[in-house]
């Protein structure tokens, strides 16, 4: 069949080529074939050049710290300061107790551990200075827990080693 075209093709030439087309055919086939092909709305640089600006204009605004944040952290660093102190006040009438029981028992120094966390302590709150943040603020006020904690041990083991003059009296009865 495919020769049998390409016979009619060739014997009728003549014939074809005495014909042109219209010059409305023609222009619709140069417009399909030129490299001016119409662009879509949203395939243009002014558009891409406007969404990269909405880009980095909203990057730029969450990158920014709000004023929020900083009353907030400002908030924070006072209610930390509260609980530091009520805390603070706590070591320092233990460390007083253990202080007497120690002079007047003879005892030696203080365990090593709370002058572990007294330094760690120090470095947590260069830290809170430099960064404040929830995480450190949690992590001082553990701190000052533990201390205290230790502190309750140690004085708890001071008094089962030696007992009061009142605790005495009330083993005697």
């Amino acid at each position: 069949m495919k020769d049998e075209l390409e016979d009619f093709i060739h014997q009728n030439r003549e014939a074809f080529d005495d014909k042109e087309p219209s010059g409305g055919i023609w222009k619709g086939v140069e417009s399909a074939l030129s490299p001016e092909t119409k662009l879509a709305w949203w395939n243009t640089v002014v558009v891409w050049r406007a969404a990269a600006m909405v880009f980095m204009v909203l990057s730029i605004y969450l990158l920014i710290p709000k004023g929020q944040a900083s009353r907030e952290s400002t908030l924070a660093m006072k209610e930390f300061k509260d609980v530091e102190a009520f805390y603070i006040n706590e070591i320092s009438n233990k460390v007083e107790m253990i202080d007497e029981f120690q002079r007047s028992e003879g005892l030696n120094g203080f365990t090593q551990d709370f002058q572990q966390l007294e330094a760690m302590y120090q470095v947590l709150k260069e830290e809170m200075k430099n960064r404040p943040s929830k995480e450190v603020r949690d992590a001082l006020v553990l701190n000052l827990l533990v201390r205290i904690d230790l502190l309750n041990q140690q004085l708890q083991r001071l008094d089962k080693t030696f007992p009061t003059s009142d605790q005495k009296k009330d083993t005697s009865i």
